[in-house]
C-alpha cells in the first residue's frame, strides 16, 4: 500500500530541544485555547455550508444548480501549483486568510439567502486553505497545534450544541453569531500577533509516504462518519428510536454518555490502539449494530463507534499530512461529498436521477465507509515509526500532550454541565383545564426548522405553536438529524421549550423526511410505520394513544407520498384507513395526503376508516387534513405560515364524549364568535375570522376560519 519514497534525511533531523526559548510559549494553555477557537471556527463554517446548499433543492424539489457551491472544498487543489503552498504559508497571507474566514461567519447576518450562501462558500474556501497551509507546514509545532486545534475545536463544537439544545450557536441567532465572531476575533488576532515565520523544513527520519489515494479515501470517509453520526450528541439516539412505551434512549440526558465516549476516544488515541486490525473490526461491528439493532442495543453500538471513530483521527490525519496535499485532499473531499450525496439520495431518491439504485441502501454506504477507512489505516506507516500527533519523544510535545488532555477533560465537563443546566424533572407542566375532556389537535408541515429564506425558525415557530394552545401537535418534514439538514434534533428542542412529550418516528435511519408528535398529555403507546411504497418516496406514519385526563384517544399521523405515485398513495390510504377502523376508541387523523377533497384516497379514509372530515365543505385544501371519529367537533382553524414554512397550520378542537355509544356530534357551523361560548373559542392572538387567503407577514387566521360547531 506504500509508495517506497522515503523522505530525504537531513543533517537537522531532530526537533529542537524544549529548552529553546523560542518554543516556550508554543504549547502554553493560552496557545492551545487559541487553536481550539480557530478549530471551532473551521467546524462552524464547514458544517454550516451543507444546510445552505440544501435549501435550494428543498424549496424547488429538484436539483437546483446551487449544489455546485461545494466545489469550494476543492480549494486545496490550488496548492498543487508550484509556489502556492509556500505563498499561503507566508505569515501575512495566512493572516489575511484567517481574518477572511472569521469575517464570513457574519454571513448569518446577510440580507439575502444567496448572498449568505456566497459569503459562506467563500469562507469555506479560505478555511480549507488555512487548514492545508498549517497541516502541511514544515514546522512540526505548527502541524501539531493545527491538528489538535482541529480536534479540540470539534469537541467544543459538539459541547456548545448541548448548551444550545442541539443547535450550533454560530448559526442560531444574531447575538450568538456576534458573540462567536467576537471570541474568534480575539483568538485570530492573538494567533496572528504570536505567529512567527515558518522555519526551514525539518524532515522526519526514515518515514515513507503512505499511498495517497488510499489515505484520501480513508480521511474523507472518517470525516463523513464523524459528521454523519457525531456532529451532535443526540444523533444516534434518533437512529435507534422506537415507539412508546419503550422508545429507547433520549438525547437528553443520554447524549451525555455519547460525549463521554467521544472524549474517551480522543484520550485513547494517544495509546496507538487504532493501529490494530481488531480495533477497526470493532468499529465496523459497532456501526452495523447502530444501523441494524433497535433502542438500547443499537445505542450501545453507537457508543462503541464513538470511541473508535475519534481514536482514529490522529493516525489517519498523520498519514494524510505525509501525502501530497493537493491530490490527497481532493480525493478526500470527493469521497466525503459522494457519501453525503449518497445519503441524500437514499431519502430523496424519488426526486433525483439514479434514485432507484440508492433507495434504502444505507448498507452500501456503511460498507464503503468501513472499507475506505480500513484502506486509510492500512496505507500508513509501520508501528515502530515516528508519530508526531501521538507519540513524539520530544519533551516539549510530551508537555503539550498533558495540557491537551486536561483541556479535553475540562471541555467534556463543561459540555456535560449543559445537561445539568437543562435538567427539568417536571418539564411537562401545564395548567389544569376548566374542561378536561376538551383538547386541541394541530398539524403543520414544519420544513425542517428553517424558514422560507433558510434561517432557523425554532424560536418563532415555538412561540406560534405555544400561542395556539394545542394539546397535541404533529410536525411533518421534521427529521433534521441528517448532516445536510444541520444535524439538529427538532423534537428535543421543541419538547424542552414547549414542555411536551415527544415521539419521533420512524427513526432517522429509516429514510423518511420525518414525523414528530408532541403532546401535553402522556403518550401511552405508539407504533412507527413505513407506509407501503412500491415506487415512490417512503412515507412515515405514527399511531399513538394519548391519555387525556383519564380518557384514551388514538391518533394516526402521517405524511403520505408524492402525488405523482398513484399506486403508493392508494396503498397508503388503505393502510391508514385500516388503522383508523381498528381503533376502538375516539380517534383523530392528522395527515398530509397530497390529494384533493373527495378524491379516491380521501374517500378511502372516510368510508373505510369510519372517520369524518372536520370540515367537509372546505374544498380549498390539498395536503393537510384533519379527520375524526367518536368525538364532538367544536372548532376548526387555519393559520397562515408567515414565511416559516411552505404550509399553513391547521387545528381542530374536540370534546371527548362521556359515552362513546350514545352522543351527538355538532353539525351547525358558526363563524360569528359572538354566538360561541367563551371556553369554546380559539385564541385571539391570531386575529379573528378571515375570509379567503391571508398572505400575512404575521400568523393570522385565514381561509374563512375560525369556524365553530354548535349543536
Amino acid at each position: 500500500m506504500r509508495e517506497n519514497k522515503p523522505y530525504k534525511k537531513s543533517e537537522s533531523t531532530s526537533i529542537r530541544d524544549s529548552k529553546n526559548a523560542d518554543h516556550k510559549p508554543l504549547f502554553s494553555l493560552t496557545s492551545i485555547l487559541t487553536e481550539t477557537v480557530l478549530g471551532f471556527i473551521f467546524w462552524s463554517l464547514f458544517q454550516g455550508l451543507g444546510p445552505m446548499v440544501w435549501f435550494y433543492p428543498l424549496n424547488e424539489l429538484e436539483i437546483s444548480g446551487y449544489e455546485c457551491a461545494v466545489v469550494v472544498w476543492f480549494s486545496p487543489l490550488l496548492v498543487g501549483i508550484p509556489g502556492v503552498l509556500r505563498l499561503i504559508q507566508n505569515k501575512w497571507v495566512l493572516a489575511v486568510l484567517r481574518l477572511f474566514s472569521l469575517a464570513t461567519l457574519g454571513s448569518f447576518q446577510a440580507k439575502t439567502t444567496l448572498s449568505r450562501l456566497i459569503i459562506l462558500a467563500a469562507g469555506n474556501m479560505s478555511a480549507m486553505l488555512v487548514l492545508t497551509s498549517t497541516l502541511w507546514s514544515s514546522d512540526h509545532s505548527v502541524r501539531y497545534k493545527s491538528f489538535w486545534g482541529l480536534i479540540l475545536g470539534l469537541q467544543v463544537f459538539i459541547c456548545s450544541r448541548i448548551w444550545f439544545t442541539s443547535f450550533v450557536p454560530t448559526w442560531w441567532s444574531v447575538p450568538a453569531n456576534s458573540a462567536v465572531i467576537a471570541i474568534g476575533a480575539v483568538a485570530t488576532f492573538s494567533k496572528i500577533l504570536s505567529d512567527r515565520p515558518v522555519p526551514i523544513q525539518i524532515p522526519l527520519p526514515g518515514v515513507t509516504r503512505p499511498n495517497w489515494l488510499a489515505t484520501g479515501l480513508g480521511f474523507g470517509s472518517l470525516l463523513y462518519l464523524t459528521h454523519w453520526c457525531f456532529g451532535e450528541v443526540s444523533l444516534i439516539t434518533r437512529w435507534v428510536v422506537r415507539g412508546y412505551p419503550d422508545p429507547g434512549p433520549s438525547g437528553n440526558p443520554w447524549g451525555g454518555l455519547v460525549l463521554v465516549m467521544v472524549t474517551l476516544g480522543i484520550l485513547l488515541s494517544w495509546t496507538g490502539v487504532s493501529r490494530y486490525l481488531t480495533w477497526w473490526l470493532l468499529g465496523t461491528c459497532s456501526l452495523c449494530a447502530l444501523y441494524y439493532l433497535p433502542t438500547w442495543q443499537g445505542f450501545t453500538g453507537g457508543l462503541i463507534l464513538a470511541v473508535v471513530t475519534f481514536s482514529l483521527w490522529p493516525e489517519i490525519t498523520e498519514n494524510l499530512t505525509l501525502c501530497p496535499p493537493a491530490r490527497t485532499l481532493f480525493v478526500a473531499m470527493v469521497i466525503y461529498l459522494v457519501e453525503i450525496f449518497f445519503f441524500v439520495w437514499t431519502v430523496a431518491y424519488n426526486f433525483v436521477p439514479g434514485g432507484v439504485y440508492t433507495r434504502e441502501h444505507t448498507d452500501y454506504l456503511i460498507i464503503c465507509v468501513c472499507v475506505f477507512i480500513f484502506l486509510g489505516l492500512l496505507s500508513g506507516r509501520n508501528k515502530d515509526e515516528f508519530r508526531l500527533f501521538t507519540e513524539c519523544q520530544s519533551e516539549i510535545f510530551k508537555q503539550a500532550a498533558k495540557t491537551i488532555e486536561r483541556v479535553v477533560i475540562l471541555t467534556a465537563v463543561i459540555g456535560l454541565s449543559g445537561f445539568i443546566y437543562r435538567h427539568n424533572p417536571e418539564f411537562v407542566h401545564h395548567r389544569e383545564k376548566s374542561e378536561p375532556k376538551e383538547f386541541v389537535a394541530a398539524i403543520w408541515t414544519y420544513h425542517f426548522g428553517y424558514d422560507n429564506k433558510g434561517w432557523p425558525s425554532l424560536e418563532r415557530s415555538a412561540k406560534m405553536l405555544n400561542n395556539t394552545g394545542a394539546d397535541f401537535i404533529t410536525l411533518l418534514e421534521s427529521d433534521a438529524s441528517k448532516p445536510f439538514l444541520g444535524n439538529n434534533d427538532l423534537g428535543m428542542w421543541l419538547g424542552e421549550k414547549l414542555g411536551m412529550y415527544v415521539d419521533f418516528g420512524p427513526s432517522t435511519k429509516d429514510h423518511t423526511w420525518g414525523n414528530l408528535i408532541m403532546s401535553k398529555y402522556p403518550i401511552v403507546k405508539s407504533t412507527h410505520h413505513l407506509l407501503p411504497s412500491p415506487k415512490g418516496e417512503l412515507a412515515p406514519a405514527i399511531t399513538a394513544t394519548v391519555n387525556f385526563s383519564g380518557s384514551l384517544v388514538d391518533f394516526v399521523v402521517t405524511h403520505m407520498g408524492n402525488d405523482r405515485d398513484k399506486l403508493d398513495r392508494k396503498l397508503q390510504a388503505k393502510f391508514l384507513s385500516k388503522e383508523l377502523k381498528q381503533s376502538p376508541r375516539s380517534a383523530v387523523f392528522l395527515g398530509y395526503m397530497t390529494s384533493s377533497p373527495h378524491t379516491s384516497n380521501y374517500r378511502q379514509l372516510i368510508e373505510e376508516g369510519g372517520v369524518k372530515d372536520i370540515d367537509g365543505g372546505d374544498m380549498d385544501r390539498w395536503c393537510e387534513y384533519i379527520m375524526y371519529k367518536k368525538l364532538i367537533r367544536l372548532g376548526y382553524a387555519r393559520i397562515s405560515h408567515a414565511g416559516l414554512s411552505d404550509t399553513e397550520v391547521q387545528m381542530a378542537k374536540f370534546r371527548i364524549p362521556e359515552d362513546l355509544s350514545d352522543y351527538k356530534d355538532h353539525d351547525r357551523i358558526i363563524t360569528d364568535p359572538k354566538q360561541v361560548p367563551k371556553q369554546q373559542k380559539f385564541t385571539k392572538k391570531f386575529g379573528s375570522y378571515h375570509e379567503g387567503h391571508g398572505y400575512f407577514r404575521r400568523h393570522g387566521y385565514h381561509m374563512s376560519t375560525p369556524k365553530y360547531f354548535l349543536p
